[in-house]
């Protein structure tokens, strides 16, 4: 071994060694960066020890300068194992400081309700469906068929008008009740039936009481012996009882509908529950009869054997005056202050 090569491993010995003792004493990072930038910068004593090769012969370089730079990197290393130590620590340090305590109690929270449409459309669901209802859903759009032709509507009905339907064409329209899917059901389903079905439907009218799309709940009993009674006795206790009023006047005046005969309206009175009748302020609230038999024979069934009640509701009309809404377009509005009254119904 050469003397400058022994002389180069022994100074570079002493340096690792005062680098360890240096490294042990470090605090901080302000002081590691000291100790590289005196070691490890170009000023550096590692980059004196490379300037000082130029001195050495050109068979001796090879071996000076391989010693130089392992030395180096074993100075890098603990130079990057002490920087990670201290970011470690400065980690731990700041995650300490923000330590959330989970046993606080959060902020307060809004949580989101369902909409009064869905609220009074699932009450009317689930008190027929206790009284063995089923509910079905049908086609928003219809044929002519469904919408008007089996539900005994001629030709020349007003509610064919084209101010009052949403036509595709001559034979297709955005239906305009929800009795077209009662149509359906009696054409798929066997007999006895009992069932109701909500939906969306749409008509050609907008104002404070009239939207182009609303919702209604259509309901059909058809078996052999379902009496008039029977309609007037179901739909007075469903109105009690959605209204929560056990006192609640009810009454059912004559009227006309194509699928129905008779025909009845259903009005719900407004008054003290010793007020005389003509001190009674009465309100439409649905209409209802017993189902026409050409209804039945448009779908096949025997109208001499069968025959049966349906009724027909507006839901948004039945939400206004559960909620107390005087004006039909809040609903579509999404007016979160409108909205947040109703997170505790239901």
């Amino acid at each position: 071994m050469s003397s400058l090569l022994q002389d180069l491993q022994e100074k570079i010995a002493q340096v690792l060694e005062k680098i360890n003792t240096e490294l042990e004493e470090v605090k901080n990072s302000a002081d590691l960066e000291e100790i590289k930038n005196k070691y490890l910068s170009k000023k550096g004593v590692f980059t004196s020890f490379m300037q000082n090769l130029a001195n050495a012969s050109s068979e001796e370089k090879p071996a000076l300068g391989k010693i130089v730079n392992e030395a180096k990197n074993k100075v890098v290393e603990k130079v990057n194992a002490q920087r990670e130590k201290f970011a470690a620590s400065a980690l731990n340090a700041k995650l300490a400081a923000e330590k959330i305590d989970i046993t606080l109690p959060s902020r307060h929270s809004f949580s989101g309700s369902l909409h009064p449409i869905t609220l009074t459309s699932r009450r009317i669901e689930n008190w027929f469906s206790k009284l063995g209802f089923v509910v079905r859903q049908g086609p928003e759009i219809e044929d002519d068929f469904h919408n008007f032709t089996a539900l005994n509507i001629p030709p020349k009905h007003p509610a064919r008008a084209m101010q009052d339907t949403f036509y595709f064409d001559a034979d297709t329209v955005l239906r305009t009740q929800t009795s077209g899917t009662q149509i359906h059901v009696l054409e798929e389903e066997p007999l006895p039936l009992r069932m109701i079905a909500p939906g969306r439907v749409y008509r050609s009218d907008s104002d404070q009481t009239h939207s182009p799309m609303f919702h209604q709940c259509e309901g059909l009993v058809v078996d052999e012996r379902t009496t008039f009674a029977d309609l007037k006795g179901i739909l007075t206790a469903f109105l009690r009882d959605f209204f929560e009023r056990d006192d609640l006047r009810v009454r059912l005046r004559p009227s006309f509908f194509p699928f129905t005969e008779p025909s009845a309206e259903v009005d719900i009175g407004f008054a003290d529950k010793n007020a005389a009748d003509h001190e009674i302020k009465w309100l439409e609230v649905l209409g209802c009869g017993m189902v026409h038999p050409n209804v039945l024979r448009n779908v096949g069934i025997d109208a001499d054997k069968y025959q049966g009640y349906a009724f027909g509701m507006g839901i948004e009309r039945l939400a206004m005056l559960r909620y107390g809404i005087s004006d039909l377009r809040m609903f579509f509005e999404n007016d979160l202050r409108f909205l947040s009254r109703f997170s505790a119904q239901y």
